[in-house]
């Protein structure tokens, strides 16, 4: 039992641990593919295995270290893993997480300059090293949020106050004077547009979702359309999200043609570029955000695809200002007499304190350079571009939609099977191979087939790991085949 004594845990003790939990991190990362990727715990196992009540008595730290790697690590389905290929995959990076250990240890609050001048400073800073590294102008500004769910939801409400209907101060409810309005996006946006709109409000009916072609764009014929056809209807139109790399497919909506119209009917233009708006740093792939610098508000999130720890999304406005109108609330405790000029955090977004994260994208950006973070990128994408080669070539699998970035998307076809029993093959196949530990898949429906997506994007990914993989498929595909 820990003695009693009040304050910290003395320094001396921190110092002996702090070497242990990097040692620790540091074996943790240099093993990890020996480990499964997904957690082999069952429902309930780690509640199981914990008190029901808090200690009444401090323990030895020693003893809660040794319980995270006996209860903890056990529960732990690792995102840093190289097989780790679903959702998009993501991982972090050895000086991401000390950017964390260094946030954690100022623990600011970034509400006012003042009570964060290195969050608050630093923050525009890094920002704008990333707007120049992905070629944005400068007339973008940037803000720090946790997620691009958080980030599109501000940028909604920053739209919607542009609309001039008064929600800022008179709410929704009870107002008989407000029309539905609409926001836009295509048929394969993130579930995020409609979570952003139930709680802003607007509803989900307020989400209209535009066809797509079959490589899965929006088409803007139809968003044009569609606008027509609400506006008749006496709905107001207020915000159109063309996506730059969907989360089914990672497709590319034209945002250019989107762009025309967005200024046509006088609508938000927000872009969304969570996952593959990091891939703007390399001049190759420029070509699928032409018409982003058009946009009202861009979100990329570093925690995706530049290696930064989560969470950190960045939320980029032509005029941060519309932002701050829809937000800014200043409390007589909050008011400052500091100079004209400072940047106070809490006026763009709901939260009032918001943590230090721009300290772990500039240790990232200042270690690997951009150089470096390009050369990552780069192979990510080509060993994406590679699977996808296998799956092409192959009589057995076939590709369901384009690769622009570095996710696949395919399916096993072999001949013979009706299409029910295709989906069915196919769900069979990437569940046995995610059971088993060796690596992670996930899956989407298109066009109401399933299809399995592989995703490239850990830091720690080699050729290796895509061939353990396609070995997995085609031998689980072999075993089904006998059955």
């Amino acid at each position: 039992m820990r003695s009693p004594e009040l304050g910290d845990m003395p320094a001396d003790e921190f110092r002996r641990y702090g070497y242990q939990i990097v040692d620790t991190i540091a074996d943790y990362f240099e093993n990890i593919y020996t480990r499964p990727v997904l957690s082999q715990a069952e429902p309930d196992w780690l509640r199981s295995n914990l008190p029901s009540e808090p200690p009444q008595q401090g323990e030895e730290f020693g003893g809660v270290l040794a319980d995270v790697d006996r209860l903890i690590m056990p529960a732990v389905t690792h995102w840093n893993h190289p097989s780790f290929h679903g959702l998009f995959s993501t991982s972090t990076s050895s000086v991401g997480v000390f950017g964390e250990m260094f946030a954690a240890a100022f623990d600011m609050k970034a509400m006012l300059w003042r009570t964060a001048p290195a969050s608050t400073e630093l923050e525009d800073v890094v920002l704008d090293w990333l707007r120049q590294m992905m070629g944005l102008p400068e007339y973008f500004e940037g803000i720090i949020y946790d997620t691009a769910s958080v980030s599109t939801m501000h940028a909604i409400a920053a739209a919607r106050e542009r609309a001039n209907v008064r929600v800022r101060d008179e709410g929704l409810s009870g107002r008989p004077d407000v029309p539905l309005m609409r926001v836009y996006c295509s048929e394969h946006v993130h579930s995020s547009i409609d979570k952003a709109c139930i709680t802003l409000g607007l509803g989900i009916r307020s989400v209209r979702k535009i066809e797509c072609n079959d490589r899965f764009e929006m088409r803007p014929e139809m968003l044009a359309e569609a606008i027509e056809d609400d506006i008749s209807a006496g709905y107001l139109p207020i915000c159109v999200i063309p996506t730059v790399g969907t989360t089914s497919t990672s497709s590319v909506d034209p945002v250019d043609a989107v762009a025309d119209i967005a200024e046509k009917y006088g609508l938000w233009l927000h872009v969304d570029t969570a996952y593959a708006g990091s891939t703007a740093i390399l001049p190759e792939f420029r070509h699928y955000f032409k018409g982003w610098e058009r946009a009202d508000s861009i979100v990329v999130n570093p925690h995706k695809w530049l290696f930064t720890p989560f969470d950190l999304s960045v939320l980029y406005c032509r005029e941060l200002d519309e932002l701050k109108r829809a937000f800014s609330l200043v409390a007589e405790y909050l008011k400052t007499t500091d100079e004209a000029g400072v940047k106070n955090g809490m006026d763009y977004g709901i939260q009032l304190g918001r943590r230090f994260r721009a300290l772990k994208l500039w240790f990232v950006i200042r270690y690997f350079g951009v150089e470096g973070l390009q050369a990552r990128l780069r192979e990510h994408c080509r060993l994406a571009r590679l699977f996808g080669a296998w799956v092409d070539e192959s009589e057995q699998w076939e590709l369901l939609a384009p690769v622009p970035f570095a996710l696949v998307c395919f399916r096993a076809r072999p001949g013979g099977l009706p299409e029910t029993a295709v989906n069915e093959l196919n769900e069979r196949i990437m569940n046995e191979i995610n059971a088993s530990g060796d690596a992670y898949l996930s899956h989407t429906k298109l066009s109401g087939r399933y299809t399995i997506r592989l995703s490239v994007g850990s830091i720690r990914v080699e050729l290796r790991h895509l061939e353990k993989v396609w070995r997995h498929l085609n031998e689980s595909l072999n075993r089904r085949s006998y059955e």
